[in-house]
């Protein structure tokens, strides 16, 4: 077999597919990224008066649940564990934001919130849900 002198070979790359598949990807992960970002699900009490969450990363929420459960974000620890590991994984923070049941008794909030005081956390915001007209 011969080949003919003046026959070239294409030697580009076809970006067109990998923008593509790109663009889904990117688009797959703005959907998906707000649902990752709920944490743990809880029944929060009402108040009037409600400011927003600041959309910073540097915050840590604790959540409360009605059957007794802890969570720091998304981690389950213990009431005896909860110092610990706060002092471990969020010293450097900027806040700890705690998200209580409705359920919950005060004694176990307030609690919570005393050992979270004593892993050297000094800014602690309580998260409701803004009250219904």
């Amino acid at each position: 077999m011969k080949i003919e002198e003046n026959t070239s070979f294409l030697s580009e790359i076809n970006v067109t597919p990998f923008v593509d598949v790109m663009l889904v990807l990117l688009i797959i992960f703005m959907v998906t990224a707000p649902m990752m970002t709920q944490g743990v699900e809880v029944n929060l009490p009402k108040a009037k008066t409600v400011s927003t969450l600041p959309e910073e990363t540097d915050n840590v929420v604790v959540s409360l649940k009605k059957d007794g459960l802890i969570f720091v974000d998304t981690y389950k620890v213990s009431l005896d564990e909860l110092e610990d590991f706060l002092k471990k994984h969020a010293k450097n923070k900027k806040m700890i934001f705690l998200k209580a049941d409705k359920d919950v008794s005060y004694g176990v909030v307030i609690d919570v919130m005393s050992r979270v005081k004593s892993a050297g956390i000094d800014k602690l915001g309580v998260i409701v849900q803004k009250e219904d007209k």
